[in-house]
């Protein structure tokens, strides 16, 4: 079972101490069994930000060390060193094998532990600059909303740190899997990691956006060669106009939103059919089994088959 330590000290904001409290704390054995093992790891009586609320960790922070994901939320002020006993604790533990997440500013804490030295990694947009300034070594991008480095991930702030939670839940239990939780939990099923954290514009209502009509529209038609000018065309605007609505709307460009989209219903489809990759390739609009295996390998990381693998136990 995948062992999920929360890594809290007195001051942890709300949000970050909910999110993955929610996602790897409650039972959602229904959807995959067996789920996580969660355990809050702190001091005892720590208190989350207004001291309203007081906390009662079930571990010490040396437990960090035997869990399979350790999540490091925000800190409380970014102006003061992390807690030394937390930096060491999360040193131990990626030394021990874990996989280790900060949630917004809890990157600070990865930083300071040598986790993020010559890594990409992100944070709230506004602590970015301190980020970089602080530890040099650490390559931060803060335009985008999570980093996967592979045993290190860190995320933006606030609703990112729900896109990574997911994220993390995807990789372990599968696409299927993480879009059922998202639906449940009525938010977006899949924001890439590379999305803007923010845009310039408002976000407009969802039923009210200039794409609320051509997004179904379009994911319906996947199995189509769809090209930007269809799209335009059903959206009835130019090809530049439509470029910039989806840059509001969804933070990426047309085309690599639909690959995107493709991919993602590739991956349900071998988690959930006994198709084969050819007829998955044309139901994706990949056209052939070789474009969908080169397109896959490189966003995903491995071959349809091994994937189908991993998440159906199909030998």
């Amino acid at each position: 079972m995948n062992t999920v330590a929360l890594a809290v000290t007195d001051g942890v904001p709300h949000f970050e101490l909910a999110a993955p409290f929610e996602v790897f704390g409650s039972d959602w054995s229904h959807l995959a069994d067996p789920w996580y093992e969660f355990t809050l790891c702190g001091p005892a009586g720590a208190r989350v930000e207004g001291g309203w609320l007081r906390l009662e960790p079930g571990q010490g922070l040396e437990w960090l060390a035997a869990a399979h994901t350790v999540i490091v939320p925000a800190c409380a002020d970014i102006d003061r060193e992390p807690p030394a006993e937390l930096v060491a604790a999360v040193r131990a533990a990626h030394r021990a094998g874990a996989r280790v997440v900060s949630l917004c500013t809890g990157a600070f804490v990865l930083a300071a532990a040598g986790l993020l030295d010559g890594r990409r990694a992100t944070t709230h947009w506004a602590h970015a600059a301190a980020l970089a300034a602080r530890y040099p070594a650490v390559r931060v991008d803060p335009d985008v909303l999570y980093v996967d480095e592979g045993r290190v991930l860190t995320s933006a702030g606030k609703a990112a740190a729900m896109d990574l939670c997911l994220h993390l839940v995807r990789l372990d239990h599968g696409s299927a899997v993480a879009n059922d939780l998202a639906r449940r939990l009525v938010v977006p099923p899949h924001r890439p990691g590379g999305q803007a954290q923010f845009v310039t514009t408002p976000v407009p209502e969802p039923r009210a956006h200039a794409l609320s009509t051509l997004l179904p529209w379009a994911l319906e038609r996947l199995d189509r060669s769809l090209t930007v000018e269809d799209l335009a065309r059903q959206a009835h605007m130019s090809s530049r106009n439509l470029a910039r609505h989806f840059t509001a709307v969804t933070g990426t460009t047309p085309l690599r939103w639909l690959q995107t989209q493709r991919i993602h219903r590739a991956q349900e489809l071998l988690e959930t059919t006994d198709d084969s990759v050819e007829s998955i390739a044309a139901a994706t609009g990949m056209g052939t089994a070789a474009s969908l295996r080169r397109h896959f390998n490189r966003t995903v990381g491995v071959p349809p088959d091994a994937y189908r693998r991993t998440f159906r136990g199909v030998a």
